[in-house]
């Protein structure tokens, strides 16, 4: 197709959708005009990105689009439709995308935290250096113990710690380093805790109740480390897209797993707000726990193949992210 021949033919529509979207009010023939000019222009534009996909006329056909839909339907609010969209196919996509990288780094930091659990164990050096005899006589007896004290306060507290630390996980993931760091932190604490708990006969306490809250906890620590992650590798290794692009889009996608994971911490963190801590007996609180995390991962495999396999990422869609042209590959 010739562009610039198409363009001088359909100019005049174009132009006039562009005066009608400019208007403030407009009459009941001009109402009329507006949609049927924003049907035709809507046919130019699947017109041009199939036959002559020139990004200067994409863009500005896409950007009038945008301003037309605005005018006849009014800014864009927030609908229980996207809500559902988001909870059903885009939250469950970028999941999904990431399931193996999820699983590998959960693998890695049992590893992490079970030779930093032996290290304590096993090196006096090491266990001295978690402080004083005393001082680790008052935490394995007590303090860990105490610390989950049940309270809609502490369940507030650490939702929000434990969401922003995801946050930052995803967020800076571009990196490289941040999730890295992150992950290795908690997985050598997490150890070195257990190992100074079991190097004090108190191993049972540990996992009785780092359990209940812990497997979705951490899951969730998984998943926010994996998109980081993701994030870093589209930048080193874009494939067949142009770096920019891999990473803004891959971005995208994954901010969605940020915003889907406060949802997540919210579980997690009512868990040991108000279960981990109580005097329920601990077959039921470790059960509930084991139920939470499988509830993830059935939505994540059962949703995420669906949507994944529909050709959804968890990117936005095509009008909000803005047009690209076609790459092969």
């Amino acid at each position: 197709m010739d562009l610039d021949a198409f363009s001088a033919v359909r100019g005049a529509a174009w132009a006039r959708l562009d005066e009608l979207t400019k208007r403030r009010r407009l009459t009941g023939t001009e109402s009329d005009e507006i949609v049927r000019l924003y049907q035709s222009v809507a046919t130019d534009l699947s017109t041009v990105r199939s036959t002559a996909p020139d990004p200067a006329t994409v863009s500005r056909l896409s950007d009038l689009l945008g301003r037309a839909r605005a005018a006849i339907a009014g800014a864009h609010e927030p609908a229980w439709a996207d809500v559902t969209r988001f909870l059903v196919v885009s939250l469950p996509a970028a999941l999904y995308r990431i399931r193996w990288w999820t699983v590998a780094i959960m693998l890695g930091s049992l590893l992490l935290a079970t030779i930093a659990g032996w290290w304590v164990v096993t090196q006096p050096d090491a266990l001295a250096a978690m402080g004083t005899p005393a001082e680790q006589d008052k935490y394995v007896d007590n303090a860990f113990s105490q610390y989950y004290d049940p309270s809609a306060g502490f369940a507030a507290m650490v939702w929000t710690n434990n969401a922003w630390l995801a946050a930052q996980c995803i967020g800076l993931g571009i990196s490289g380093v941040m999730p890295v760091l992150v992950l290795v932190t908690n997985a050598v604490n997490v150890g070195a805790v257990g190992g100074m708990m079991a190097a004090h006969g108190h191993l049972g306490v540990f996992f009785s109740l780092i359990s209940p809250h812990g497997m979705l906890e951490l899951t969730a620590l998984f998943v926010a480390g994996a998109a980081g992650l993701r994030i870093f590798w589209a930048w080193i290794d874009p494939g067949h897209r142009p770096r920019a692009r891999a990473v803004a889009e891959e971005g995208r996608a994954l901010i969605t797993v940020a915003i889907g994971l406060v949802g997540v911490l919210a579980v997690s963190g009512l868990i040991e707000g108000f279960l981990t801590g109580s005097t329920l007996p601990w077959a039921v609180k470790i059960a509930v726990g084991a139920i939470a995390v499988a509830a993830f991962w059935v939505y994540t495999i059962v949703l995420g193949r669906r949507a994944v396999a529909a050709g959804e990422t968890g990117d936005l869609d095509a009008d909000r992210a803005g047009q690209t042209l076609p790459v092969a590959g």
